[in-house]
């Protein structure tokens, strides 16, 4: 199969594109989140009409924010768009008269990584997405590793504190609720409250206040070297090592991948997530460390991996 399209879908803005079989994006089109699960499947149907025009597209991928079945068909469950039992792959057929297959987003963006970034060369590989959540995906012996029942990879709402934090999942002490941007932000609203005069970059570039810290905030005033924002990196950093130490005794990969919009903050973040690995991996001195990398395909891993996905069938 030659060009595909893939299909990602996000919170604002649905983006469609063409795809070859070097995971090169040839064309694109995006158009706004509509506010309903029916305006959604509208959206995409159009995105993918748009780009697909005047091409010999085959097959369509689509990622999508959730759980999806084993069958690739149908979304259970996705809590931002209010998806139930959402039949998404024959709706959209029935739209565009074009094979579809869907996916779970953070499986698509791991399975772009995997075939075209930082993946390549690796036949067994775990990636986690630092986002406003925690995502993954996992690839094993070359192959997507979905379970039996499709949902496999939901790392973020593993429990890592017994009784803790309360997780949008209903749940308490997800590992999202201490290895995301929400998180980030919130250890860097903590320790600005607590340490004001140690935090006077950061707090400047909000509104004076901890409450007016945002993401961005906190990323900005690293990079000026404020410690209070250096040091709800490093915090982020402590719990992300540790969760992947835990992943290592259960998959054992060659290469864990580190995406999302965390991770665009480099070594600030990536040198200290493997600091926590190496602290928490158990039996540490006695075998193999898995290499830990940055995404290299940024926004674009979820489009072109199920672009491929699709490729693949």
């Amino acid at each position: 199969m030659g060009l595909t399209i893939g299909v990602d879908i996000g919170g604002t803005k649905i983006a469609a594109g063409v795809v070859d079989e070097d995971g090169t994006i040839l064309d694109t089109s995006q158009v706004a989140t509509p506010p309903t699960p029916e305006g959604v499947v509208e959206a995409i149907a159009d995105a993918i009409k748009t780009v697909g025009r005047g091409t010999s597209a085959e097959a369509v991928g689509i990622g999508a924010a959730g759980y999806v079945d084993d069958k690739r068909a149908t979304v259970l469950f996705a809590p931002n768009i209010a998806w139930r039992h959402e039949t998404l792959k024959d709706k959209i057929e029935q739209r565009v008269s074009l094979s579809v297959v869907v996916e779970n987003d953070a499986n698509a963006a791991a399975w772009g990584e995997y075939r075209f970034g930082a993946g390549t060369g690796h036949d067994d590989v775990v990636c986690i997405t630092l986002g406003t959540g925690l995502g993954g995906g996992i690839i094993i012996g070359g192959k997507l590793h979905r379970g039996r029942f499709g949902v496999a990879g939901e790392f973020g709402h593993l429990r890592v504190v017994p009784d803790g934090l309360l997780c949008g999942c209903g749940s308490q002490g997800c590992w999202e609720q201490y290895a995301s941007g929400r998180a980030l932000v919130r250890y860097a609203k903590q320790r600005a409250t607590a340490t004001p005069d140690a935090a006077t970059v950061l707090l400047g570039l909000g509104d004076g206040t901890p409450e007016g810290i945002e993401g961005r905030h906190v990323s900005d005033a690293a990079r000026q070297g404020d410690p209070v924002a250096i040091d709800s990196f490093r915090e982020l950093a402590r719990w992300a090592g540790a969760g992947l130490a835990d992943l290592a005794s259960l998959f054992d990969p060659s290469a864990f991948i580190v995406g999302g919009g965390v991770s665009d903050e480099g070594d600030l973040v990536l040198d200290p997530i493997r600091k926590s690995f190496r602290r928490w991996l158990v039996g540490s001195r006695y075998r193999p460390h898995a290499q830990v990398l940055a995404a290299q395909l940024g926004g674009r891993a979820g489009l072109v991996g199920a672009a491929d996905l699709a490729r693949q069938g």
